[in-house]
């Protein structure tokens, strides 16, 4: 899933483009903040994605590359691994605010405002049609998305709150969980766990995070790991400082910014979009903790659903 969720603000000539949990990453995409001035209304706020398109694919880890803090380095890459900006809600425009106006009303006004709109920025296909929509979660697979998101037509725009159906392809496999980060809404609960594969080399490669936890099972993961707490020490993921400040930008281990350390030699099964090599095995690992992202799961109707190709894992959208 190679997404950067964010949201887009234009007033005149002035962009900022910040990501869902608020950091500004204006400067990171200057290829966008040129784009979003001649293809999005004069003054809006447009939520979506950022994606880095390589081949047919998304990719993410060439999109983490984007997060640089040398200013040479973020313009050469804005030249050699362009990204585009995939638009799926208006939240306002002009001096009227869209939030608490019905999703089928804000996809219209959305379609409006970017009917003129030429690449690299996109309005994300929708459909009320359920075959369409089932022809699209298979095709769009092997481009990199996770699925297809489904939303209530009349559902208003409700931020960090998850108000919509994430139908996803699932692949299972048996992981080393190396950590976890806790959840920014407590410090007693679980945000997500840092996921590895053991290589045939040896060494444990990151395979990506697992999330998508009900509070109640945040905290009961906390109160479980906390056995197996220890220090970096020995850690396959023992971070250098330039291992930690690559860290402190991604969502990509070896990490540990804040928090308690812990070990142990877990397993953990868990759904993921790769398909990771059977002949890989999980290996004896650590714990590190770092602070997420904010998750709050809603329960919504599935009466009246419309369903768009962005890939999923979104909140408030």
């Amino acid at each position: 899933m190679g997404r950067l969720s964010s949201i887009i603000f234009r007033d005149g000539d002035e962009v900022e483009i910040g990501s869902r949990n608020g950091k500004p990453m204006t400067r990171y995409f200057p290829e966008l903040v040129e784009a979003a001035r001649a293809n999005l209304p004069e003054r809006c706020v447009i939520d979506g994605e950022v994606v880095v398109v390589v081949g047919k694919r998304l990719e993410f880890e060439v999109l983490q590359q984007r997060i640089h803090p040398a200013t040479s380095r973020v313009n050469r890459l804005a030249r050699e691994t362009p990204a585009s900006f995939v638009a799926f809600d208006i939240l306002a425009s002009g001096d009227a605010d869209y939030t608490t106006r019905p999703f089928a009303q804000r996809r219209q006004l959305l379609r409006e405002a970017l009917a003129g709109a030429r690449p690299p920025i996109h309005l994300t296909p929708a459909t009320t049609n359920r075959g369409l929509a089932q022809q699209w979660f298979a095709q769009f697979e092997g481009a990199g998305l996770d699925g297809v998101v489904a939303k209530p037509l009349d559902g208003t725009y409700e931020p960090n709150k998850r108000v919509m159906f994430k139908i996803k392809h699932e692949r299972t496999a048996d992981c080393v969980v190396a950590g976890y980060r806790v959840h920014t809404t407590s410090s007693q609960s679980i945000g997500s766990l840092l996921l590895g594969l053991g290589t045939d080399q040896g060494e444990l490669m990151a395979v990506g995070v697992i999330g998508a936890f009900p509070a109640a099972r945040r905290q009961e993961l906390f109160a479980e790991l906390q056995p197996l707490v220890t220090t970096f020490d020995n850690h396959p993921w023992a971070p250098g400082p330039r291992a930690l400040r690559k860290a402190a930008a991604s969502d990509t281990p070896p990490s540990s910014t804040a928090g308690d350390l812990i070990a142990t030699r877990g397993r953990a099964r868990t759904s993921s979009s790769r398909s990771p090599s059977s002949t890989t095995s999980p290996t004896s690992c650590l714990f590190a903790t770092r602070p997420t992202t904010p998750e709050t799961e809603t329960d919504v109707g599935a009466a009246g659903c419309r369903v768009g190709t962005h890939p999923v894992g979104l909140a408030g959208r």
